[in-house]
């Protein structure tokens, strides 16, 4: 009882606070799209790492003509929230990760990024061109200092992130 109540106690001190990033993956043609929204109440800064090899849809980033990619090939773009990153993100052709340094993403912002994903199923949903939200179910998303969530089904993955400084 007494460790209950000093748990509850210590999760409402100031210090605690927590914001939620929000990843989320849409299937479009001729990029899919990943979006980094900041639905808490603080400012969102380190590295954010997106881990496509836990799915079991064996997803990788096709960027090049050549390489393992399917007919169609996209390069990461940044599409908005580039001034939210210290850098755009590199990523070659079969990569199955991403990493995007965030600083200082304000809540109700986001990053929005491009590329084109493939799987390498020979049965997939849409075949190996398209991906779909229950295809990329699995991956991860995780930030520096060791959280993460898994995509669910939908493409989406939410994480608490502590406030800087809180």
């Amino acid at each position: 009882m007494l460790k209950t109540f000093a748990l509850t106690l210590l999760a409402l001190t100031p210090g605690a606070a927590e914001a939620d990033l929000l990843v989320s993956f849409r299937d479009s043609a001729p990029r899919d799209i990943f979006i980094l929204q900041n639905d808490g109440s603080c400012p969102i800064n380190g590295a954010v790492e997106l881990d496509l090899e836990p799915s079991p849809s064996g997803l990788f980033f096709d960027v090049t003509a050549e390489g393992a990619g399917v007919e169609v090939f996209q390069p990461l773009r940044v599409e908005a929230g580039a001034g939210y990153l210290s850098a755009v993100p590199v990523v070659r052709d079969g990569d199955k990760s991403v990493v995007l340094s965030v600083a200082g993403l304000p809540p109700g912002e986001q990053v929005r990024f491009t590329a084109d994903l493939d799987d390498s199923l020979t049965n997939g949903t849409f075949g190996q061109i398209r991906v779909s939200g229950s295809e990329i179910a699995g991956a991860i998303a995780r930030v520096a200092g060791g959280a993460q969530a898994p995509f669910d089904g939908t493409g989406r993955a939410v994480m608490p992130v502590a406030c800087a400084g809180a």
